[in-house]
């Protein structure tokens, strides 16, 4: 057991196994699907399988994210049993949770003057989070201090490489990321736009190509030139998916070509329901850690 208590939202994208296989705990934003709403419980209410099935299908999507009474709400149990919490939220550029959970420790810390309650913006999403949140697990483990793991979050949460692909304009230009006048000849000319999460944490489209394989293969291509070491990256890497098992497989077995030294096999996981009522299907990211901080 640890003396402090190491949090995130479930906006991390990783599993519920994974989530407790490292002592991590969550606290879920909220999707409506076809006018019912739910928790983004990692799949538990909706499998993301049917998530996506029924977006395809035309049901609307909607997400709110997590209220200042729920983060008390999640944060108070823990300062009952004398532990501190260490919490990142999902990156402020795509959302305004970071704020909620600010006011919230704000209003507990008047309660629990004794305890430590640090609120960090990961200036992540996705299993990019997770995969920042999952470092620092190690780093727990390791015997850091609250304090320091907080120093180093803040040091290096700007350290991890976010690349993404699409397949399915559809849903970007519903959100208005991509014109509609833009969309529509994207979509005609099979246009895959990589998009980039910059150093504020938000999106941008850094390239536009035709053809999906070529998109996957510049995703690698930015793998390899951007990650701490080149060839020699030794750090771990995630790929992340919308209901496209194959091409994030595909991307995983390329990376692992192409960096032989990965710490460990690729970890693919599944893009939740919040982050996945935005993009749709068919969208495939690359998360690893880069040997500078993300540039504008």
């Amino acid at each position: 057991m640890h003396d402090y208590i190491l949090s995130c939202c479930s906006t991390a994208d990783l599993t519920p196994e994974h989530m407790q296989q490292r002592d991590i705990v969550y606290v879920c934003f909220h999707f409506e699907l076809g006018g019912v709403s739910y928790l983004d419980d990692l799949g538990k209410s909706v499998p993301l399988s049917e998530f996506y099935r029924r977006m395809v299908a035309g049901e609307m999507t909607r997400t709110s994210q997590v209220s200042v009474g729920e983060y008390e709400a999640h944060f108070e149990p823990f300062l009952k049993e004398g532990k501190d919490i260490l919490h990142l939220c999902v990156s402020s550029g795509i959302s305004g949770s970071y704020n909620s959970a600010v006011i919230a420790a704000e209003d507990l810390a008047a309660r629990y003057p004794d305890r430590k309650i640090y609120i960090v913006d990961s200036l992540c999403a996705a299993s990019g989070y997770g995969l920042l949140m999952d470092k620092l697990a190690d780093l727990r483990d390791e015997g850091y201090t609250i304090d320091a793991l907080r120093d180093w979050a803040e040091a290096h949460r700007l350290e991890v490489i976010h690349w993404v692909c699409t397949s399915d304009l559809t849903y970007l230009i519903r959100g208005g990321r991509v014109s509609k006048t833009a969309g529509t000849l994207g979509k005609i000319l099979k246009i895959c736009p990589l998009i980039y999460v910059d150093r504020n944490g938000t999106l941008a489209v850094r390239q536009k190509i035709r053809c999906k394989k070529r998109a996957l293969q510049e995703i690698v291509n930015h793998v390899t030139a951007e990650a701490k070491g080149g060839i020699h990256y030794s750090g771990k890497c995630y790929v992340s998916h919308s209901d496209r098992p194959e091409d994030a497989r595909a991307l995983a077995d390329s990376i692992e070509a192409a960096l032989p030294e990965l710490a460990e096999p690729v970890k693919i996981f599944n893009i939740g329901t919040t982050i996945g009522s935005h993009t749709g299907p068919g969208t495939v990211v690359a998360f690893f850690w880069g040997e500078h901080e993300r540039d504008e």
